[in-house]
């Protein structure tokens, strides 16, 4: 049988309410400023080993995944004793255009992962489809010419029209190229000079054991371009692809001489960084050890440029 509540029964409940509040609310607050207190690794990959929930993409198989499993928990135990707080997740190819993990995966850690998409462009409701998925903490789509004619590429109106949306909603546009692309994003980049743009792994220079001095010119006077990013990893992939990666401390200092720290920004390409003998920490170290470089430089390599082009 229940009984009526008195005033002062009432007052007090309402007292312990308003401060159970409070204390919940100085806990988001400062489990947010933590989350904020780290690096930011810009590119990293997640899956599953869940495909009946998450179903691989045309021509992909379970046992094609190397590794069987890369999940944000996984991802988190390498990256937390780094000193990494805050990750951008590259939608997996697995997947090709079914986002869904990625999204999940965003929603279940909030705050501490931004996402990169990929989308058809050759649908007609792309332009819809990008703004929809900025709406849930998309802040970029990959592009991906290599595997194909650059040029031509480029020149479809799905590209075309994804490059426009990009300008207008300040999406970026995350490009995955080899040197060949170069040239068509110095004419994309002059057509679309309002697009932001990101440019992954060098634009993939050493990824043959050396770095080309005339290549590496072409990528630092693309720094013409002032919307232009480029990201510093995937180590374990260029050069001599051996730690510590001190061959590659060149390259960056040319980089940084071009953009500036400001455009600028480490990231691992996990979970390939951890795989046959390489480290999540010599890839970090790198940066934050081994290069010469001051203290406020290394903070806009390993946070704050990524913070202001992916947690903004």
């Amino acid at each position: 049988m229940s009984h009526p509540v008195t005033r002062r029964q009432f007052v007090a409940q309402s007292a312990i309410g308003a401060a159970g509040a409070i204390v919940m609310s100085n806990a988001n607050r400062a489990q947010a400023a933590d989350v904020k207190s780290g690096w930011i690794d810009a590119h990293v990959h997640v899956w599953t080993p869940d495909t009946d929930k998450y179903r691989l993409a045309a021509g992909y198989k379970k046992e094609g995944m190397a590794p069987p499993s890369f999940t944000p928990e996984e991802l988190l135990a390498q990256a937390r004793p780094c000193g990494v707080s805050r990750i951008t997740l590259i939608q997996m190819s697995f997947y090709k255009f079914d986002n869904s993990y990625m999204l999940d995966t965003m929603a279940r850690f909030p705050g501490v992962f931004s996402g990169v998409a990929v989308v058809d462009s050759e649908a007609p409701t792309v332009g819809e489809t990008m703004v929809e998925l900025k709406s849930k903490g998309v802040r970029g789509f990959r592009l991906a010419p290599w595997a194909n004619d650059p040029a031509a590429y480029f020149g479809t109106p799905g590209i075309n029209k994804m490059w426009q949306v990009g300008a207008r909603q300040r999406l970026n546009m995350c490009l995955l190229i080899n040197p060949n692309s170069l040239p068509v994003v110095d004419r994309m980049c002059q057509q679309y000079p309002d697009t932001p743009v990101v440019i992954d792994h060098f634009a993939r220079i050493g990824v043959d054991g050396t770095v080309n001095d005339a290549v590496l010119k072409e990528l630092c006077d693309l720094a013409k371009h002032k919307q232009i990013t480029v990201k510093l990893s995937a180590f374990y992939a260029l050069g001599k692809k051996t730690m510590p990666y001190d061959d590659l401390l060149p390259m960056i200092r040319r980089l940084i001489d071009a953009y500036g720290v400001e455009r600028l920004m480490w990231a691992t390409d996990c979970p390939f960084q951890v795989q046959n003998g390489h480290t999540y920490e010599s890839s970090i170290a790198l940066i934050r050890d081994r290069l010469d470089a001051s203290p406020s430089d290394k903070e806009w390599l390993l946070k704050k440029t990524a913070e202001k082009v992916y947690f903004s």
